[in-house]
């Protein structure tokens, strides 16, 4: 005898798939928050060892030199930079934590998901600001601006500018996983959203 009952094989799969597709984006969130915090970290380590002293000599003196150092805290943009990725690298920390939160316990997840979208695109604004500025100080350094007067450095503290585009090169790979994370979590709601419709 057929049967009409609208329960088919097709619609229990349906019902069965969110649940393990919603456990692969919160997978995805902590994979991304982590990775987060590990290039968060480097930069500010990679950025906090840039140092690098060079003997230079004195004009009109022959045979005297004097110690030049040019070290990372000589910069207000570098600063900042250590400061934003400082605290994104403490947010990325407390939201793996969260998220870890979530996985064990999901009913929090819908509030968690809309805190991070606003929070990712604070912090986001953060971290781009400071690769902005730390990037134009260290371009300046690497071209020079010949209408302001501004002469090129790195080709005397090799060293010290290959440590702050590593740093600036970090926190755009920062930047790009924040941009992740939010369409992850954007996704997210939306899927909800539309299951709720």
């Amino acid at each position: 005898m057929a049967t009409t009952d609208k329960h088919t094989p097709e619609a229990a799969l349906y019902t069965t798939a969110p649940p393990a597709a919603r456990r692969e984006y919160v997978g995805v969130d902590v994979g991304l928050r982590v990775f987060l915090f590990a290039t968060t970290l480097t930069g500010i380590i990679v950025m906090s060892t840039a140092k690098q002293t060079v003997l230079t000599p004195v004009p009109g003196v022959p045979g005297l030199v004097v110690p030049i150092e040019a070290k990372f805290d000589n910069s207000p943009a570098f600063l900042y930079y250590l400061a934003a990725l400082s605290v994104a690298c403490l947010y990325s920390i407390i939201t793996t934590l969260a998220s870890l939160g979530v996985i064990a316990k999901p009913t929090y997840a819908a509030k968690f998901l809309f805190y991070y979208a606003i929070w990712d695109v604070l912090i986001m604004g953060l971290v781009v600001a400071a690769t902005g500025s730390a990037g134009a100080v260290a371009y300046v350094g690497l071209k020079g601006n010949k209408h302001t007067g501004w002469g090129k450095v790195c080709h005397v503290y090799g060293t010290f500018c290959k440590h702050i585009g590593s740093a600036v090169a970090m926190s755009l790979i920062s930047s790009i996983v924040l941009v992740l994370l939010i369409m992850v979590s954007i996704w997210s709601l939306y899927i909800r959203a539309r299951k709720a419709q």
